[in-house]
């Protein structure tokens, strides 16, 4: 469906009153000068499709050429380096690999008797593939790292939510992704930094922990659409573990008619499905009432059946 510059523009202005408002002051003046400028306007219309998006675009730029000096416009900071900026938004997209999420999955996986193999749909470069191997603190409960250096993640729990005593037991580990990252390469792993936006320095910090966590060992992930090659990797799993199919703010890039295909997959497979998705992605699983007080957050479910509201980057798990 062609775009219209005008939608374009309230797409990006959009953004920056209900996504970057209260959340990074730089990304809101982005996304507002982007939205004035026709130009810059025109050229994102001339890509393809879904590679018009603000996160994209922003850290495309950031990538290319850095951020424009305090004052100057980012629209005209876009288009001076435009032919840097270009290839960039064209060759990458935005897999936003945030370890910080298995602090909202771990209550989820712990409900599942293990020993466990899991497996990740849209795993980028795997880093939520180690769950185990984090710290988390939910305020009235912690589970500590199992090493010193790697990250803590805070997680605001309900008092409904049940922590675990213990991190889940995990015998086998692989991810599956359209485009993998590799975990040793800086290069990748710097766009992986460069998605994180700019005021959120606390969350870069435990990104650059967990990545570090990563290299010691790398976990499995390869390239592969979700119909057509989960099934292969699943069966890869030792029969002895409980197979856990699961996957964060991955569906929605997908056709609706892609998603109850590939939940068909996995009901076949045999697999416990966790999901951590937007309500909207999966609406037999819940209604978006069950967000109105929690605007934005996902919903998890499992096999189905929705057991808690939580924050798109783990901030927080309110067990249903």
């Amino acid at each position: 469906m062609e775009v219209s510059t005008n939608k374009l523009s309230d797409r990006y202005r959009a953004f920056a009153r209900h996504e970057a408002h209260g959340v990074s002051a730089t990304y809101e003046n982005y996304a507002m000068s982007t939205a004035d400028n026709s130009d810059l306007l025109n050229r994102l219309l001339d890509l393809p499709d879904g590679k018009q998006q603000p996160n994209l675009l922003f850290a495309a730029t950031r990538h290319a050429v850095g951020l424009p000096v305090a004052g100057f416009d980012f629209a005209r900071h876009v288009l001076n380096a435009w032919d840097d900026v270009r290839p960039i938004i064209l060759s990458r997209s935005t897999q936003t690999n945030e370890p910080g999420r298995c602090a909202s999955l771990i209550p989820g996986l712990a409900q599942i008797e293990g020993p466990l193999a899991i497996l990740e749909v849209g795993a980028a470069a795997g880093l939520c593939l180690l769950p185990d191997q984090y710290g988390y603190d939910y305020g009235r409960a912690q589970l500590c790292a199992t090493n010193g250096s790697a990250p803590i993640f805070p997680c605001k729990a309900s008092n409904q939510t049940p922590i675990p005593p213990s991190h889940p037991e995990i015998v086998w580990r692989a991810g599956l992704d359209l485009n993998p990252l590799d975990v040793c390469s800086d290069e990748d792993m710097q766009w992986l930094k460069t998605l994180v936006w700019p005021e959120q320095t606390e969350r870069l910090s435990r990104l650059e922990a967990a990545i570090s966590v990563a290299r010691r060992n790398p976990p499995k992930v390869i390239a592969g659409d979700l119909l057509e090659a989960t099934e292969a990797l699943a069966a890869q799993a030792p029969s002895d573990a409980r197979l856990v199919i699961f996957h964060t703010a991955v569906l929605n890039y997908v056709a609706p008619e892609v998603r109850k295909q590939f939940a068909t997959l996995v009901k076949e497979i045999g697999a416990e499905w966790l999901a951590n998705e937007g309500a909207r992605i999966l609406p037999e699983v819940a209604s978006t009432h069950l967000l109105e007080d929690r605007p934005g957050a996902f919903v998890l479910s499992h096999n189905g059946r929705a057991i808690a509201r939580t924050g798109p980057h783990g901030q927080f798990v309110d067990w249903l």
